[in-house]
């Protein structure tokens, strides 16, 4: 076996697991409205136990109902109408032979009245989170202990509903979090004041627990190994809690890391790598005789199993990973990576969860709709189907076709697969991109399906191959505004210098603060241009995520790199960008030897018309269609595919 030490079984009190990969609790408003388990919900945790991961953890999962809501459509333990779907979902998990826990959550003041039907957040102190901006009402000592009351009744309900254990979500600036956090817990009754008074509540939860369900009833703890904020807990401030966390009782440690206030810490940019806190779970293990889970930001089996070796945690936990390969834990049992659809760090599925959406991948469009999308029809019976264009779209149109057993041919143009994956890879942090296109080739080529490089599909091409239908993956072209000077040899597009660089002179002026702009900005300064960059809209990266932007910024700035929000670039000499500054309703002027255009694409629509004679089912899909991100491309290759 290829990675012996991720597939030992092990034990988290006695409870026995197959294996030593947990998915970690990720929020997903899968639940319904009322908080009970829906069969999405279901099938989502199914698919995964069933691919091999040995402990599952719910999503953080509601243990009161005044003020504990941290998402719309989350999972609850709060009363006995929860149970009989609970136990649909155990039975599901241990249908493959894996266990489930709950996460026990309360969000504290980490969440907002809006979610909480117009009543104020609480937590141990009247101090706001700085990313809700929100001020939390102190708890009473009495609605502590009411607190401690729910936690355990949440675990009791799990018990009976047949759930494996529970984990108390007590990281990421939660409300339990809030309480062991000096930064956050100013009270002076028995739960405030000295550190053991700080994990008073958590020891109190743990042995009324351990009392009502059972000493053999596993209890796992999450914590943040460092809360990355000015006067929170720090690693050494972590090793005690975490030695009180064993002498409560505990059976397990789940180490992560970060509040919201240093929320980058928690689900991490693509400018993070993998493992890059294995410091805290490795120093914590070495003072805790209980197992030790770790997130770690892995992507790669080969990174998990180095955990494991290197003994920085007893289990290890991929989130991200197993919502972009629901597969994962299999085909790394398989010894089969180069197979595993790798997360990108795109967060993406972040960004779906924060505004009121359900949790998707980018790269998975199955993931959370596993019970609709759970099997492939495959009536395809061989007939031959065309798509044009190889980039993400395209890709994975074929891979949905192919595994309806169509017989797809699919025709670029150009010399290798990705579209414009090959130039979305090129600026710092994205070379996992690459991982995307070598994994849907490598699909493709499982697949059987003809891929045919360098060859500008043509209607004869096609009318031999007689096909069903024909799918437009043609992707889109720059946007090049019509303005005096546009044409000159100094102005270039961010598309054809990220694919192409050609030598440009010192000062470069970027257009546009997409992510597209942003990324070429900082390839330019990191080759020691002075660089500006230029925006229409009053802000910067105002579509890109905080959590991407923070620290885009942070770079750009270090770099000395000039930004202009609010400036419209109206025309182009021979040695600068000339601009009208649309706030103060001026013009300005930017000494440039080189401008920078990366204001947009358009579709490439006239390939559509080209191929509506050949068949009466032509197909536009991905940047054909609508310009998008990858996330767009993909679903939109996929279900198109998978419903033709």
């Amino acid at each position: 076996m290829k990675y012996p030490k991720m597939f030992e079984p092990g034990s988290i009190g006695k409870l026995r697991l197959k294996n030593r990969i947990v998915m970690p609790a990720m929020g997903t408003a899968y639940a319904t409205a009322s908080g009970e388990a829906s069969d999405n919900m279901i099938a989502y945790y199914e698919e995964r136990a069933k691919n091999d991961c040995g402990l599952i953890i719910t999503e953080i999962t509601r243990v009161n109902s005044v003020n504990g809501r941290g998402l719309f459509n989350q999972l609850s333990v709060i009363d006995a109408q929860c149970i009989p779907q609970l136990e649909r979902l155990a039975a599901a998990v241990h249908r493959h032979d894996s266990k489930i826990f709950v996460q026990l959550h309360h969000p504290g003041r980490e969440t907002t009245a809006m979610l909480q039907g117009g009543t104020q957040p609480v937590a141990p102190s009247a101090i706001p989170c700085k990313k809700t901006k929100e001020m939390p009402r102190e708890l009473t000592t009495q609605e502590c202990d009411d607190l401690v009351t729910a936690f355990v009744t949440g675990a009791v309900l799990a018990k009976t509903a047949g759930i494996d254990g529970v984990e108390l979500h007590a990281a990421h600036g939660y409300l339990l979090n809030g309480f062991l956090s000096p930064h956050t817990n100013k009270r002076t009754d028995k739960y405030g004041g000295t550190f053991h008074n700080r994990v008073r509540i958590l020891g109190d939860i743990i042995t009324y627990i351990k009392f009502m369900c059972g000493a053999d009833f596993p209890v796992s703890v999450r914590i943040s190994g460092d809360d990355y904020v000015e006067g929170g807990n720090r690693l050494e401030d972590t090793v005690k809690i975490a030695l009180m966390i064993e002498s409560f009782g505990a059976d397990a440690i789940n180490v992560s890391s970060g509040t919201y206030e240093s929320s980058p810490t928690i689900i991490e940019p693509n400018s993070y790598p993998q493992g890059w806190k294995k410091h805290l779970a490795k120093e914590i293990r070495k003072h805790v005789h209980i197992p030790v889970i770790a997130v770690n930001n892995i992507k790669e089996p080969s990174v998990a199993e180095a955990l494991m070796e290197e003994e920085v945690c007893d289990f290890v936990a991929l989130g991200r990973a197993q919502l972009a390969d629901s597969a994962w834990a299999k085909k790394a049992k398989e010894g089969d990576d180069l197979f595993i659809r790798k997360c990108i760090s795109c967060l993406y599925c972040f960004e779906e969860l924060e505004t009121g959406r359900k949790t998707k991948c980018a790269i998975n469009p199955r993931t959370g709709q596993e019970k609709v999308f759970a099997n492939y029809q495959k009536d395809g019976n061989n007939q031959p189907v065309v798509v044009i264009g190889g980039g993400p779209a395209g890709m994975q149109a074929a891979i949905t076709l192919a595994k309806r057993d169509f017989k797809v041919t699919l025709f670029e143009q150009g010399a290798t697969l990705g579209g414009t994956l090959n130039v979305a890879n090129k600026p710092p942090f994205k070379e996992n991109l690459t991982w995307l296109i070598d994994t849907m080739t490598e699909e493709m080529k499982r697949l059987a399906v003809d891929v045919r490089l360098n060859t500008k599909a043509t209607a004869e091409m096609i009318k031999e191959l007689s096909p069903v239908g024909i799918f437009v993956a043609g992707g889109a072209k720059p946007i090049i505004p019509a303005i005096p000077g546009i044409d000159s040899n100094h102005v270039l597009t961010a598309e054809s210098y990220l694919s192409e660089p050609v030598a440009l002179g010192k000062k470069v002026t970027v257009v546009g603060s997409g992510m597209t702009g942003m990324e070429t900005a900082e390839v330019l300064a990191e080759k020691g241009h002075e660089v500006t960059v230029v925006e229409m809209q009053p802000t910067i990266g105002t579509s890109i995520h905080y959590m991407v932007l923070e620290g885009m910024i942070e770079r750009l700035s270090k770099n000395n790199v000039t930004m202009l929000p609010a400036h419209k670039l109206i025309a182009v000499d021979d040695k600068a960008a000339l601009l009208f500054n649309t706030l103060a309703s001026k013009t300005a002027m930017v000494e440039s030897d080189n401008v920078i255009l990366a204001i947009g694409v358009t579709p490439n629509n006239h390939l559509t018309d080209e191929f509506k004679e050949l068949s009466d089912r032509v197909i536009t899909i991905g940047d054909n269609n609508r310009s998008g991100r990858i996330a767009d491309a993909i679903h939109d290759g996929f279900n198109k595919a998978f419903v033709f």
